[in-house]
């Protein structure tokens, strides 16, 4: 009688939610943000304005406010780990304005909120430094902010230097100069601006692949073959601000919709879909960094493999923003975005097919349908 050969279990697959960030609980959570509406009828100046990402609300005659607030996340125990909190500031600007801008509005104010282990003075000014170059790099005033020390709340991974960010902008924006995010249609380009690296999202994912501190595999001063720099600083690269080439762009020709491709990635286009009845999204030109081929690299190595789908599903890929416009405008616009020294160029088109479809590297991964 021959003996069946043991049945080979797959590697088990690594993902956001195993990593701490569930996306399916998250979506359920959010399902309570729709309580907020009872407020609307605050508004003093006429409705609220509701877009895929956010809602503007008027404050005067045909002017609206976007006023948004942000996180940099866990890329702060980065910053901690290497003991350099420089730059860190930068991503929480950036991620605050490049926020605002989806709505078409300029931003015009920031604010801060810095939770601290405690207030070491040196460390506060390596903190401002980060947030006074993001803030001119966008042209936004930082009007008020608060350095709260919680110790018993914020430990961090040295002892006294632990430390949280969120930052506020509020932007101003006209109505004729409001990007809806509607009436999109099938063969609209999506045109990418490139990244920097990872920016601030999936942080969480690639500390857990690729840092000893979290199960990883490198020392945090590591270089990766490949690399010319230190794991961290790699990991550290602040997120890039988008507001000059969306503000100059948004001068020159109409722009159907935006996105910040933050959490969630390429799924982010999802809300979109909602806006748009019928309409899907297929993407197939992409450039990530090393440091995305390196997340998957490690993870297959350690037999966690993250896979191609949870990649475009969690990082940006090498895209930290992308436009829509009209086919008509294509060149006008990939232009205009260059002249603002941010490369850019078309990664995918609007489709009919209700889905969201990533092509790459000889596979069509379907991420949303």
């Amino acid at each position: 009688m021959k003996t069946r050969p043991p049945k080979k279990i797959p590697p088990k697959k690594l993902t956001y939610a195993e990593a701490g960030v569930d996306r399916t609980l998250r979506a359920k959570s959010k399902k309570a943000l729709a309580l907020l509406s009872e407020t609307y009828r605050f508004s003093r100046h006429g409705s609220v304005v509701r877009l895929p990402y956010g809602n503007i609300v008027p404050i005067g005659a045909d002017i609206y406010l976007d006023l948004v607030i942000e996180g940099v996340g866990t890329k702060v125990l980065l910053a901690q780990l290497a003991d350099k909190c420089d730059t860190i500031g930068i991503d929480g600007v950036a991620m605050a304005v490049n926020d605002v801008i989806r709505s078409g509005a300029r931003p015009l104010a920031l604010a801060d909120n810095i939770h601290a282990h405690v207030s070491d003075p040196a460390m506060v000014e390596e903190w401002m430094k980060g947030i006074v170059k993001g803030a001119k790099e966008a042209k936004c005033v930082v009007a008020s902010g608060e350095i709260g020390d919680v110790p018993d709340i914020i430990k961090g991974l040295v002892e006294g230097k632990g430390f949280d960010m969120v930052f506020a902008s509020a932007g101003q924006v006209h109505q004729e100069n409001v990007i809806h995010g509607d009436n999109l249609e099938p063969g609209d380009p999506v045109i990418g601006l490139r990244s920097s690296g990872l920016h601030s999202n999936g942080v969480s994912l690639a500390r857990k692949v690729l840092f000893q501190q979290w199960g990883g595999k490198y020392r945090p001063f590591d270089v990766p073959d490949g690399f010319d720099r230190e794991l961290v600083y790699e990991v550290l690269e602040p997120t890039r601000i988008y507001v000059k080439p969306i503000m100059n762009l948004a001068r020159s020709l109409h722009i159907k919709a935006a996105v910040h491709i933050t959490g969630d990635a390429y799924l982010k286009f999802d809300r979109l879909m909602q806006f748009n009845r019928g309409v899907g999204f297929e993407f197939d030109t992409f450039q990530p960094q090393p440091v995305f081929h390196l997340i998957q690299k490690v993870s297959r190595e350690r037999g966690e493999p993250v896979s191609d789908a949870e990649m475009f599903k969690t990082f940006n890929m090498g895209w930290g923003f992308a436009v829509i416009v009209d086919n008509a405008s294509k060149e006008e616009a990939i232009n205009s975005l260059e002249r603002s020294r941010v490369e850019a160029k078309q990664v995918g088109r609007v489709t009919d097919s209700g889905k969201i479809v990533v092509k790459h590297n000889g596979k069509r991964l379907i991420l949303k349908c």
